[in-house]
């Protein structure tokens, strides 16, 4: 007989550091995960990642701007992963996730 365990979802594949901010997600409340899940890059930090990436692509970027280019991408990327991570803990608590359709 297997005895199965209701562990939350692993944090072993994510960035090391992030991997702490995600365990720590797993205490959350329900109305918490589903701030962190509905969360958004600010429109202004996309107007810049946006400006950004333009210059790049006319080779136009100081180095500057390529280090702020990459803590852009990096920021977002990981507001994804907590995103998705949200979104896994909620349903691991067994919440309701709404349909593909209503999340866009």
């Amino acid at each position: 007989m297997t005895t199965q365990i209701n562990a939350p979802p692993a944090v072993d594949y994510a960035p090391l550091e992030l991997q702490g901010e995600l365990t720590v997600m797993q205490e959350l409340t329900i109305e918490e995960l589903l701030n962190i899940a509905q969360g958004q890059v600010p429109e202004s930090q996309q107007e810049l990642h946006f400006q950004l990436l333009e210059k790049n692509q006319n080779n136009q970027l100081s180095e500057s701007d390529r280090l702020l280019l990459k803590s852009l991408r990096v920021s977002a990327d990981y507001l994804m992963l907590k995103k998705a991570y949200a979104y896994a803990l909620l349903k691991w608590k067994g919440f309701s996730l709404p349909d593909f359709e209503q999340l866009v």
